[in-house]
């Protein structure tokens, strides 16, 4: 029987060091029982570790060095030095001693802290015995060749399994008797694993759009069989995609007209036409409208029974009547005209620029007094913070995980001027110096359109360097970085504010060692130019490294991104940059993969990396119903000496690290935050975004004129990659005592979402304040190393894994715990970890980084030993007490 040691430093990797100070020597094999046949001496063995020395003493007496014969080595298991010694004893020596009782022998092992004994090992003299019958039990029933065909059990007595069944699992014994005793042997359980099997693949799902590009899928599982007892998962796919085009429908429509019949003798004439051009098909509609239509063919000459039909009228009406009728008719169209004329001379005298829209209050008898609100309260981003909270309004924003330190850094350089699109009866172009460029508005596109004929142009407008979003934006910027020292007690990484983070888990670096490991958000446009066809980046392209990097365990990663996640309607893949900066395809999210593991929530991605690189999180949109978010942000700075101010309106993607820059920008130049950020769902339906300034005061502002309504492009909002896009409103004022402004900003896709941003906001200078870096700005530490960078306690974590990591008859394995945690997808990666348990906890790390407390884990614990429990009434107690110490020490 070999009892294998286990380090008390848990789970230590061959690189380690060669043994464990401060331990007591530990026997990992002692020496046993043994019967000397004829005159074949016995071998007496003894392993131990730590050990300094080991000698045998037999009967008391210590054997002479001379006779022992030791080596040492190291495990390969558990990287700790081990010796082993061996001695013979001959049947001289057992029948020489005279004794009360058998001829033994124990070892003793030496350490730094003392000594440790090995139990005591008898040694016999066989006396020959015939016929001895020896017969194997299966579960205490006895087994026999003669009813299995697989199980032969007469060569040599030993039991031979031809092949291996999963009905062939049990306890094995071997019993030995003859007519004086009998002697059973140790029992050995085998366990039979059953590799997964892939079923058939489902018939293809029906295209997911009614009408144009769209997707059919088809899946298989991995249940054909199921992995019993340990077996390897299925490899490959479990789904498969391809793209679909559904016959979209197609309304009918009106011929023209026929021509008219020859009038009829009841005075009318008739003309058809049919539904035809196009006739409806697939599903569309038929036209609307008459078929027919009659007229009369005389002018209403045409007689019937004698009597002219113009003849037949009310005999009410009274022609005094029409003379009322008129005349108010026309005092009506006197007055409206005056108060035009009153309205224009208004204007005249009081816009330099001219106003779109007149404020009623104008035109009631007078100036009234206008009240307005102060700025709200609940982001410190918010100037004035005084107004009560409106609930109406979008979420807070924040940012995950975040050390705290005092110090504030500036990480981004001010946003350049930038071109937009002003759309109003026509479109100007406006830059630094307002210069005006007239632009001819392309014809309206019907929807649904073909995806892949939109996108592919956007495409290639952009390599051809036609669409300049945001001119030199990434020109002279540094990279994010952040560094840190790991050993191995593992820690954590993270970019400030940015939604990024890596987490290097407890044991992943060998024990004596240690790496300086980087992360760092790329934001050169390279990486975007990359890119083909219809891919756009959800998020920021990080890097984790050095290149050199060895690691046991995989690293996990957490990215934010900006898509509305839908498998319908999104085809997202993790992309890895090679040597020669090229991307290719790790794995799609919603497939099955055993070299990297990818976990999508709503608003982050988690990835389990082993091996070092550039990656960046890639969605191609499937359909038009597919969304990426959008944050939209109002900022606004008085000039200074000026009667001027501007509102300037960002629509960012919505991720940390694009908002970061943002907010950067505007500290640069003064900047205050009007209004909470919200977010925008802008759909990949081709149409452009409109954003437009409303209820301005017309009495105490100016707004120049063909600003009010200002665009951008798809193109330019789809393909924006992190980069901010913003536009400006430009307003003045009549008067230096006017100190608020009150106005809306609406920003809409055609044909899709609209948000309201709602400025209420102070502009006197005095009041004038720079805007704070970010909501956390004292969010500067980047690195945590040991105990304190885990949410789950190390002796914890090493309890879980020792209880999961191993399949036995409770089922209290790996794949459970995966399933109490909703992370049982994919599970052929973790299968192929060397402690699975271990990585699916560091996987629950990095979800849970910013909001985590443990009790979710306690409960599945808790639902982990209630089953067993429950399917195992008779040992209630063991399992109850296992779960019991772990859920308490969490």
């Amino acid at each position: 029987i070999i009892c294998w040691f286990a380090g008390a430093t848990g789970d230590a990797q061959p690189d380690a060091l060669p043994s464990v100070q401060g331990t007591l020597p530990h026997f990992i094999q002692e020496p046993e029982d043994a019967y000397i046949v004829k005159s074949n001496p016995i071998k007496l063995r003894c392993r131990a570790a730590p050990a300094l020395q080991i000698f045998f003493k037999c009967n008391g007496e210590w054997v002479h060095q001379n006779e022992h014969f030791s080596q040492e080595y190291k495990d390969l298991n558990t990287g700790l030095k081990v010796r082993e010694v061996m001695i013979n004893v001959s049947r001289q020596q057992v029948e020489d001693f005279h004794g009360p009782e058998d001829y033994w022998c124990l070892c003793v092992a030496w350490s730094h802290l003392g000594t440790s004994k090995s139990r005591k090992a008898t040694a016999r003299i066989a006396c020959e015995v015939i016929f001895i019958v020896v017969v194997w039990l299966k579960n205490e029933e006895l087994l026999s060749s003669l009813t299995d065909d697989n199980i032969d059990t007469r060569a040599d007595h030993n039991l031979i399994i031809n092949e291996a069944r999963l009905s062939d699992s049990g306890n094995y014994t071997c019993l030995a008797s003859n007519i004086v005793a009998k002697r059973r042997s140790a029992t050995a359980t085998v366990i039979v694993f059953v590799n997964g099997g892939w079923s058939l693949w489902t018939e293809w799902s029906p295209c997911n759009v009614p009408c144009g590009r769209g997707v059919q899928k088809r899946s298989r599982t991995c249940t054909n069989p199921a992995p019993l007892n340990g077996g390897a998962f299925c490899e490959g796919m479990s789904v498969q995609k391809i793209t679909c085009n559904a016959l979209c429908p197609i309304d009918g429509g009106w011929d023209e007209w026929s021509e008219w019949t020859v009038c009829s003798s009841q005075c009318e004439k008739l003309r058809s036409r049919e539904c035809n051009s196009p006739a409806p098909r697939h599903r569309g509609r038929m036209c609307e409208g008459n078929r027919e239509a009659t007229e009369n063919c005389t002018d209403g000459l045409c007689t019937q029974n004698r009597k002219l039909l113009h003849d037949v009228k009310p005999q009410s009406m009274d022609g005094s009547n029409d003379v009322a009728l008129y005349s108010g008719l026309g005092a009506g169209i006197i007055a409206v005209a005056i108060l035009v004329v009153a309205v224009m001379l208004y204007r005249k005298n009081h816009s330099e620029y001219g106003v779109d829209v007149i404020d009623s209050s104008a035109l009631t008898g007078g100036f009234q007094s206008f009240n307005f609100k102060t700025t709200r309260q609940g982001n410190p981003l918010l100037l004035n913070s005084s107004m009560q909270p409106d609930l109406t309004v979008g979420r807070t924003y924040s940012t995950p995980l975040c050390f705290q330190d005092s110090t504030d850094k500036e990480l981004f350089d001010p946003l350049p001027d930038i071109k937009v699109k002003v759309q109003s009866s026509f479109m100007v172009s406006l830059g630094v110096a307002e210069r005006a460029e007239f632009h001819a508005k392309g014809p309206a596109e019907t929807f649904p359109r073909d995806l892949s004929r939109d996108y592919s142009a956007i495409a290639d407008r952009r390599k051809k360097g036609l669409l300049t979003l945001n001119g030199p934006f990434s020109a002279g910027k540094e990279q994010l970085r952040t560094n840190g020292v790991f050993g191995h007690l593992g820690g954590r990484l993270v970019v400030p504010n940015a939604g990024v983070s890596l987490l290097v888990p407890h044991g992943a670096v060998a024990e004596n060692m240690s790496w300086e490991m980087h992360m760092v958000i790329n934001q050169g446009e390279a990486s975007v130019q990359t890119l083909e066809g219809c891919e756009i980046l959800l998020g920021p392209e990080v890097t984790y490294g050095p290149p050199a990097l060895d690691l046991f365990t995989p690293v996990a990663m957490t990215i934010a991104h900006c898509a509305e996640v839908d498998t319908e309607n999104w085809n997202i893949q993790l992309k890895r940059k090679t040597q020669d900066s090229k991307w290719e395809e790790v794995m799609s999210v919603d497939e099955e993969c055993t070299s990297c593991y990818c976990l999508l929530d709503s608003t982050s991605c988690h990835l389990l990396l082993e091996q070092p690189g550039s990656y960046a999180l890639v969605g191609e949109p499937l359909t038009q119903a597919a969304v990426k978010r959008l944050k939209l942000a109002v900022f606004g700075s008085m000039e200074a000496g000026s009667m001027s101010y501007s509102l300037r309106v960002y629509c960012v993607d919505d991720t940390p690290h694009a908002f970061q820059g943002v907010v950067a920008a505007e500290k640069t130049r003064g900047g205050q935050l009007l209004e909470e950020p919200k977010m925008l769902p802008f759909r990949a339906n081709t149409f452009s975004l409109q954003v437009s300034i409303q209820d301005v005061p017309q009495f105490l502002w100016s707004i120049k004129p063909f600003t009010t309504c200002q665009e951008f492009s798809f193109p330019q909002v789809w393909c924006s990659n992190q980069q901010p896009l913003h536009c400006a409103f430009s307003l003045e004022r009549y008067s230096p005592a006017t100190a608020q402004l009150s106005c809306k900003i609406s920003v809409r896709q055609v044909k899709g979402h609209e948000q309201i941003l709602q400025v209420y906001t102070a502009v006197a200078e005095t009041e004038k304040e720079s805007v704070p870096f970010f909501m956390q700005t004292d969010c500067t530490i980047t690195s945590q190393t040991g105990p304190k960078a885990f949410k789950i306690p190390s002796s914890i974590r090493q309890r879980i894994c020792a209880t999961f990591d191993t399949a036995n008859a409770k089922g209290k394995d790996w794949q459970l715990l995966a399933q109490k945690l909703h992370l049982d997808r994919n599970l052929g990666y973790f299968a192929k970890q060397r402690s699975p348990s271990a990585v699916i906890l560091s996987l629950w790390e990095a979800r849970h980084q910013d909001t985590a407390d443990l009790d979710s884990l306690a409960s599945a614990l808790e639902e982990i030993g209630k089953i067993h429990s429950k399917n195992s009434p008779k040992d209630q107690d063991e399992p109850e007490s296992d779960f019991n110490h772990v859920r308490d020490g969490l």
